[in-house]
């Protein structure tokens, strides 16, 4: 039991990082360079191309951490007495993690709908909205262990 665990805990902090990491490097990088590189008929296709791509690995990411985020979830809730601190700080990193799957399927909208929306203040700022919420679910998944680990403790 304790290897499915670990493994069910890897994948989900691989698929986190993997978003996270992947929307760092898509703002900080990509999208710069894909800026410089002037309004080519070249640069639109590959600009397209990056998008799908990450858009798909961000579909992945997000059905791998719902599935294994509600594996862990139940097993640590059925492991020990975890306190008010614990549920807390759980229902904030549930409540930081959904938001950024509706900002990423807000964004992952079909080309239609997003160049009617690409205007919108939320639209400007979802990117940088949705990488703070992730960074925010770290934080609080980092507690969260944090919380788990001292339950288990003993006193």
């Amino acid at each position: 039991m304790l290897e499915i665990r670990l493994i069910v805990r890897a994948v989900h902090i691989l698929a986190a990082a993997a978003w996270i990491g992947g929307s760092i490097l898509y703002m900080a990088a990509v999208i710069p360079a894909l800026r410089s590189g002037g309004s080519t008929p070249g640069v639109a296709a590959l600009a397209a191309q990056i998008a799908a791509l990450f858009r798909r690995m961000v579909n992945i990411c997000i059905g791998v951490l719902l599935l294994s985020g509600a594996y862990l979830m139940f097993d640590r809730l059925t492991e020990t007495n975890l306190g008010w601190t614990y549920l807390v700080v759980l229902g904030l990193k549930i409540a930081a993690a959904l938001a950024m799957f509706v900002l990423a399927i807000y964004l992952g909208q079909s080309n239609i709908r997003r160049l009617a929306k690409r205007s919108t203040r939320l639209s400007k700022a979802a990117p940088q909205l949705m990488l703070a919420l992730g960074i925010i679910v770290f934080i609080l998944g980092a507690l969260l262990n944090g919380l788990f680990e001292a339950a288990l403790a003993p006193h």
